[in-house]
């Protein structure tokens, strides 16, 4: 059992901020977090792609006939 609960721990830390200072980075670093920013781009097209259709649907239900 840890002396620390899970609330305590610090929070990992994410691969890329926005904004940061990429000067020091190495090559494979920037190809790392462009691979990174791929897949997190690719995962809100997808939850934007459902939330689009959700809505159509909606829309289309709740339209007014007239």
């Amino acid at each position: 059992m840890s002396i620390f609960s899970e609330d305590d721990r610090p929070a990992p830390q994410p691969i890329h901020q926005i904004g940061q200072d990429l000067a020091m980075l190495s090559l494979a670093e920037i190809d790392q977090r462009i691979e990174a920013l791929k897949s997190e781009i690719a995962r809100l097209m997808e939850i934007r792609a459902k939330k689009d259709a959700s809505r159509s649907a909606a829309d289309a239900f709740f339209r007014k006939i007239g």
